[in-house]
């Protein structure tokens, strides 16, 4: 057989070989496809198993993620001006994604890191005014800090909380979390010149109806 024919032939089955894996073996997921501006990760993260309690006290684990999509965000009550920013805005679109045909129910959870003055009480009220369906969650850095690795997230504290007034430096994106209790990616802030780095809301709502589509 002619050797051109013959590497023809080769590279044809090689095609269909491919699509064929592409469609069957690795099938494109419908919770990424035509997002305009979620940031996927390159592969899912497991959240690692984790402690934490809500505003009443009570524990909350990585099974309290499950049978529901997750926005999820990290902050403190006393921050002065992203935190209160973000959580205004996704208040703002709430009403939407409640209305929005999904197979699981859209949740809203803020972390705080600032154990030492968020107490669950403070920070009950600091979700509610926001939203009373808004879970609060907190606990002690020994466990924060793992949890907020395991969603791709970070916080740290750079002075001293001696000083009453001390800052907490924190990432500003929203995290996505399936209703498999898995980090599929995050809604990073954005970053203009002269305006606070925040994730969009109305990027949120862009791309949620797409990502938590029953088809």
């Amino acid at each position: 057989m002619n050797q051109r024919i013959f590497v023809g032939i080769v590279a044809f089955f090689a095609l269909v070989a491919g699509i064929i894996g592409a469609i069957y073996i690795a099938p494109p997921s419908h919770d990424v496809k035509q997002v305009q501006y979620f940031q996927l990760y390159p592969t899912p993260r497991t959240v690692a198993p984790f402690s934490l309690l809500d505003t009443h006290e009570a524990p909350f684990t990585e099974e309290n993620l499950k049978g529901q999509w997750t926005l999820l965000f990290l902050g403190y009550t006393f921050c002065p001006d992203i935190c209160p920013t973000t959580m205004a805005e996704l208040n703002g679109i709430y009403p939407q994604l409640q209305a929005l045909d999904t197979t699981h129910p859209i949740k809203v959870v803020f972390v705080s890191v600032d154990p030492k003055r968020d107490t669950p009480a403070r920070l009950n009220d600091y979700v509610r005014y926001f939203n009373k369906d808004f879970i609060g969650l907190t606990g002690e850095h020994k466990d924060l800090f793992p949890f907020a690795r395991s969603l791709g997230m970070m916080y740290a504290i750079a002075e001293s909380t001696d000083n009453p007034n001390y800052l907490v430096d924190h990432s500003a994106s929203v995290v996505l979390v399936n209703p498999t209790g898995e980090v599929l990616g995050r809604f990073k802030p954005k970053r203009e010149i002269g305006t606070l780095s925040i994730s969009d809301a109305q990027q949120i709502l862009a791309d949620m109806p797409v990502i938590t589509s029953k088809k």
